[in-house]
C-alpha cells in the first residue's frame, strides 16, 4: 500500500469565518493556525498547502487570559543600535492596529519556513465586524461554542 501525497490540483479550499469576540487569544490563534495548514482533512500533506482561506473579524475584540493584557510584551527593533522597542497587548489592541495581536499569535504556531509564509497569504484580520470577501460565501464557526474555555466573558 502506497502513502498518498495531496497535488495542488487535487485540494478544495474553503472560506471559512470566524468571529473573535470574547474568544481566548491562544485558542483562537491554535485552531486557525491548524485550519490554515490543513490539518482537518484527510489528505492532509506536511508539504502542501492544504488548508482554508480563513477570515477572523473583531479582532480587537479578543480575550487574554490572566494578566497578559498588561503585561505580555511585544518586542521590535528599529535596525539601528539600541533600537528595541517593546509595546503591551493592552497597547496594541487600544491603537490603530489591534488585528497585529491576532496575526502575530497565528504566524507563531506555523512553522517558520516558506510554506508558512504561502499560508499567512490565506489569512485576513480585521478589527471591525465586517470584511469584504462576501463574493466568496465564507462559512461561519462558531469558536465560542466549540469549547466552554474558548470563550471569556470581558475583564472587569
Amino acid at each position: 500500500m502506497r502513502t498518498y501525497s495531496a497535488k495542488p490540483a487535487d485540494i478544495a479550499k474553503e472560506w471559512v469565518v470566524i468571529d473573535a469576540e470574547g474568544i481566548v487569544l491562544g485558542r483562537l490563534s491554535a485552531f486557525v493556525a491548524s485550519r490554515l495548514r490543513g490539518k482537518h482533512k484527510s489528505y492532509f500533506t506536511p508539504h502542501v498547502d492544504c488548508g482554508d482561506h480563513v477570515i477572523i473579524i473583531n479582532a480587537e475584540k479578543v480575550q487574554l487570559t490572566g494578566r497578559k493584557r498588561k503585561q505580555k510584551t511585544y518586542f521590535r527593533h528599529t535596525g539601528y543600535p539600541g533600537g528595541i522597542r517593546s509595546r503591551t497587548a493592552e497597547q496594541i489592541l487600544s491603537g490603530r492596529h489591534p488585528e497585529r495581536i491576532v496575526t502575530k499569535a497565528v504566524q507563531r504556531m506555523l512553522p517558520s519556513n516558506r510554506l508558512s509564509r504561502k499560508l499567512m497569504t490565506n489569512l485576513r484580520v480585521y478589527a471591525g465586524s465586517s470584511h469584504p470577501h462576501d463574493a466568496q460565501k465564507p462559512k461561519s464557526i462558531a469558536m465560542a461554542a466549540m469549547n466552554i474555555k474558548n470563550s471569556r466573558r470581558a475583564a472587569q
